[in-house]
């Protein structure tokens, strides 16, 4: 004789059942095609805009997890322009570079470098990444080899399934390497553009996350002066290998060793 479902029964199978939904995708589609269609995107567009947010963990000594925050806007223009203005609590920093130079001018030191550096946005985040000391994470999504950059060392990816990141429908994809794990919440539709992108770090106790939102993405035409850098009145030119660079750091000076990507 069958027994009578109980309201308990019944409410446990239905949790149960939402678990099991929210644990499976709606649909498994491929992530590296997901990746691809947001990398091909943006490499075929010659001019970008977007603001963002950025949240930077580090771990201190007695494994205490802090977060740095800052807001900035990036201006790309294939193949060897940019303009990137970020402010935070420690540092109000602008990089531009058209092709030729790359000047670096801290608001709040009141300074600024340059170096001749021809070539293109490519090869200058490389130079950049190589020899400054500078943390540039996020600077792979601008890059026109962006897929093979990204995918070069992943061992395992997944589609996690959507996500919805500041009111926009997103694709939510899960990646794996040696040292760290990343995420990337891709704007659905025609339009694939990356509006959400998580570093961690496997390599340094405590797991610290660097996490980007980006918002705002244009392809309008710039202005001819867009490029064009012109240090304020009352600034001072420093050498490019000065101690001063620590002023251009998006963390105060003492942060703890290892905890940037």
């Amino acid at each position: 004789m069958r027994s009578t479902p109980t309201l308990r029964t019944t409410l446990s199978g239905f949790g149960t059942a939402l678990l099991l939904a929210a644990a499976s995708p709606a649909h498994a589609d491929d992530p590296a095609k997901i990746l691809k269609s947001m990398t091909d995107y943006l490499t075929s567009q010659n001019t970008l805009s977007a603001s963002f947010d950025s949240d930077i963990e580090i771990i201190t000594p007695e494994l205490q997890k802090i977060q740095f925050a800052s807001s900035g806007q990036v201006k790309l223009g294939r193949p060897d322009k940019l303009r990137v203005r970020r402010t935070g609590g420690y540092a109000d920093v602008e990089l531009v570079y058209d092709g030729k130079t790359l000047s670096l001018y801290g608001n709040d030191a009141k300074s600024y470098m340059q170096a001749e550096m021809a070539g293109t946005v490519d090869q200058m985040i490389g130079e950049m990444q190589a020899h400054s000391g500078l943390g540039m994470p996020g600077t792979d999504l601008l890059l026109t080899n962006a897929f093979e950059e990204l995918m070069g060392t992943a061992t395992d990816g997944k589609h996690i399934g959507q996500g919805v990141v500041d009111g926009v429908e997103c694709e939510h994809l899960a990646f794996r390497t040696p040292d760290t794990d990343w995420q990337i919440w891709i704007e659905t539709g025609a339009k694939p553009v990356p509006r959400k992108y998580v570093i961690t770090s496997k390599t340094v106790t405590g797991a610290p996350q660097y996490t980007l939102r980006i918002r705002d993405w244009k392809t309008d035409a710039f202005a001819e002066d867009t490029f064009v850098f012109k240090p304020p009145a009352g600034a001072t030119r420093i050498d490019i290998n000065s101690v001063a660079m620590a002023e251009f750091d998006e963390l105060p000076p003492g942060t703890p060793t290892g905890a940037k990507k």
